[in-house]
């Protein structure tokens, strides 16, 4: 069974950070782009990154370009998010999920439960 479990999540002040986790069971990792999406409230799901299996190469959406860093240990099967510079638009429920589509695609059905990450002064 495909499971993802997402934490790290929290409150943090403008300009703090956070580093979510995404740990996978069920699957290789290591063998699978993967995604991480956001969902603030009453909003629609966004994309917000990218990291591709293979190679390094990682996508960001343009709001979180140059503050959000994807990285992966395919060792330990998790996937993380590392969040700086947060600014209260980033308050939003954090999924990750295997990618499907092209960049900015946000109907992936294997994700997770999410965590909450709040910013807030």
């Amino acid at each position: 069974e495909v499971k993802l479990v997402e934490s790290g999540g929290g409150l943090v002040q403008p300009g703090g950070s956070l580093r979510l986790s995404c740990a996978a069971s069920g699957f290789t990792l290591g063998a699978y782009v993967m995604d991480w999406l956001r969902q603030a409230p009453g909003k629609d799901v966004e994309w917000v990154s990218r990291i591709d299996s293979e190679s390094p190469n990682t996508w960001y959406a343009d709001s979180v370009q140059g503050r959000f860093t994807i990285s992966r240990d395919n060792a330990k099967n998790t996937l993380y998010l590392q969040l700086n510079n947060l600014k209260t638009d980033d308050t939003a429920m954090y999924y990750c999920a295997i990618a499907i589509g092209g960049l900015g695609t946000t109907s992936q059905t294997q994700r997770g439960q999410g965590t909450q990450v709040t910013v807030s002064s």
